[in-house]
């Protein structure tokens, strides 16, 4: 208020000094003019001040934004070389099968020269008698056997795949732990924490493979033993029936005497 009332008597005195060459003056009108001048001056100070006030609240913020990202880091620009060989790991395809498709590939000539790298004899497709016949073996009986060869190799392979990531995945573990040791900002930190709970699940996942491999052989075994008894308990059904019919038919051919026997007098 005081600064208004200033500006308007330093308008005022201007305003008279240049105006005392005016023959007509009207000093109320003159007045009011002046006040109005000076209120939309204190106005448009006013306006500048809060402009100015604004800017630096902008400003504080922004040094503040900039103090926080100091310390905590801008994660846009945190680049970890670990991301892309979990990216890749967790892209690839399980070597492993499922059951259903391991019994759908079998092959009874495979079971038949399976050798187990070395491991077995091949027995073959075929054999030959005493008397020098060759006779082909029959595929049905093997069929079983042969599922359980590739579920055993399916395992062979799983195992083996999942030993070579498990040290893969071990390797990349350390690195980002060491990196996680030297980081300098939280940003870097969180990312890296994020990597090393994707790595941990990605080691674990192997175990699931090997687990999951592990129960087909099992599952395929199982149903293998269980077929066997199944075999064994028809063919007893089987011999029981065709032995009482045997009997039955004996019994009808030949009579057993109930008389005795009547020799001729002399």
């Amino acid at each position: 208020m005081k600064r208004l009332i200033a500006l308007t008597l330093v308008t005022l005195g201007v305003t008279i000094s240049a105006r005392a060459q005016w023959i007509v003056y009207d000093p109320t009108m003159n007045m009011q003019q002046i006040m109005a001048q000076a209120q939309n001056i204190a106005k448009y100070i006013q306006m500048i001040q809060n402009q100015v006030q604004q800017i630096q609240t902008l400003t504080d913020q922004l040094n503040e934004f900039k103090h926080y990202e100091s310390l905590f880091g801008d994660p846009k620009a945190v680049i970890l070389t670990t991301v892309q060989p979990l990216v890749s790991d967790l892209r690839k395809t399980e070597l492993g099968q499922t059951l259903t498709a391991l019994e759908g590939a079998v092959d009874a000539g495979d079971a038949m020269l399976y050798n187990a790298n070395g491991l077995f004899s091949s027995i073959g497709t075929t054999f030959t008698t005493p008397n020098g016949a060759t006779v082909t073996r029959r595929e049905a009986p093997y069929l079983p056997v042969a599922a359980v060869q590739k579920t055993t190799d399916n395992y062979l392979a799983v195992a083996a795949d999942a030993s070579a990531r498990r040290i893969a995945l071990k390797a990349e573990i350390a690195r980002t732990t060491e990196a996680l040791k030297s980081a300098t900002t939280d940003a870097e930190v969180q990312k890296l924490q994020g990597v090393l709970t994707g790595l941990s699940a990605a080691l674990n996942n192997t175990e699931y493979e090997i687990s999951q491999a592990t129960t087909a052989a099992l599952v395929q075994d199982i149903a293998n033993r269980n077929e066997a008894q199944r075999q064994v308990e028809a063919k007893k059904e089987q011999q029981h029936a065709e032995f009482t019919e045997a009997v039955q038919k004996y019994g009808q051919t030949f009579r057993l005497m109930n008389a005795p026997t009547a020799f001729p007098t002399p």
